[in-house]
């Protein structure tokens, strides 16, 4: 029998948006975690804020939608807060009414200078590792480092003499055709007018040069969770130089391993390895500086294998979380979102283990 469409509007509704989300959703297993993050940034919060005024858009609002935003491919901030006005699951996540309205979408703007000011973005991946850390879900041991160039938001045609000033072509177009053929073109004397802190860079030899940022991840091999990021200009040496950074800020009471691909086969980088107490597990090349002492052991294969894994947290930051090109300009915006991707990243595998583990049970522990 056909169905017959009604138009007549619900005068009284007492359903609420918990009631609509499916209890065996992923989410619902993000969402404690994420409360219990914010509760204890609290303290933060309040120091952002002055005590009198009109009140703003809660800062625990800001950062879930940031989240949101990550999880479910948001391509922008104001496509999100269109989103927010019809969608019950975001409103459920933000502990919103059904019919609380949306906020704006130059809140985001306003209030980012606040999230930079008191660096809460690292303090909530901070926060976050020690609940995956409570859950006994990182290694403390093995560790893997690696970098990916993310593509600036700045056209190829910014990219001008440093010296030419911000003329632009006048063809009487809005885009008008640049030719770039027999020009030199180099960082130390071209300039990006539209994000001059994006550097020109390629992938390898025969691949094209593009406008990059380079963002660097330090990740735990026990289940491939991110344990530390920076986010630098893509000079030649940012990799090499932003892992030892970060492993300087692994504590350690004990050897521990670091695994790498071949760019991080280099001397210097080897060496400082070894007075960090840390062994260096690299991927050697036909000259390598690491000797048979380290490759002869079964955990120098093991951290090989994993190491690849890595691949796995870019490939989701770029098809997933939105960083096949990047929304925002300059350095610190952009690691404002590299740091708050990652804290996505980290909670969807945190859910994913937690669904994946038996009633009563625990997690397999693999070193």
């Amino acid at each position: 029998m056909r169905g017959k469409a009604d138009a007549q509007v619900t005068m009284l509704s007492l359903v609420t948006a918990d009631q609509l989300v499916p209890e065996d959703h992923p989410i619902r297993q993000i969402k404690p975690i994420v409360d219990n993050a914010l509760r204890e940034l609290s303290p933060t919060f309040s120091r952002m804020y002055a005590e009198t005024g009109r009140p703003s858009i809660p800062p625990e609002h800001l950062l879930k939608a940031c989240l949101l935003i990550a999880l479910y491919s948001v391509r922008s901030e104001r496509q999100f807060c269109e989103r927010l006005q019809y969608d019950l699951l975001f409103k459920w996540f933000l502990d919103l009414n059904i019919i609380d309205p949306a906020f704006d979408a130059s809140t985001f703007s306003k209030n980012k200078e606040r999230l930079l000011e008191h660096d809460v973005a690292r303090e909530f991946l901070v926060v976050v590792l020690e609940e995956a850390r409570r859950r006994r879900l990182l290694s403390e041991d093995h560790f893997t480092v690696d970098g990916t160039l993310l593509e600036a938001w700045a056209s190829l045609k910014s990219f001008r003499p440093k010296d030419a000033g911000n003329d632009t072509p006048t063809t009487g177009e809005k885009n008008p055709s640049v030719d770039f053929h027999g020009e030199q073109r180099t960082n130390d004397t071209h300039q990006s007018t539209t994000d001059p802190e994006a550097w020109l860079a390629r992938k390898g030899r025969g691949k094209e040069a593009k406008l990059c940022f380079a963002g660097h991840v330090l990740m735990e091999n026990r289940n491939g969770m991110v344990v530390d990021v920076t986010f630098t200009q893509a000079t030649g040496t940012a990799e090499r130089d932003a892992a030892l950074d970060m492993l300087e800020g692994v504590p350690v009471s004990r050897r521990i391993t670091v695994g790498a691909d071949k760019g991080y086969d280099t001397q210097d980088f080897v060496t400082m390895c070894r007075r960090m107490n840390i062994t260096p597990h690299v991927a050697r090349r036909q000259t390598s500086k690491v000797d048979g002492r380290t490759t002869r052991h079964t955990g120098y294969q093991a951290s090989q294998r994993i190491r690849k894994r890595v691949e796995e947290i870019f490939g989701w930051v770029k098809t997933v979380g939105g960083g096949r090109k990047l929304r925002y300009k300059g350095l610190v915006r952009n690691r404002l979102w590299w740091e708050l991707t990652a804290v996505a990243y980290n909670l969807v595998r945190m859910a994913k283990l937690a669904l994946a583990m038996p009633a009563g049970g625990e997690l397999c522990l693999i070193n």
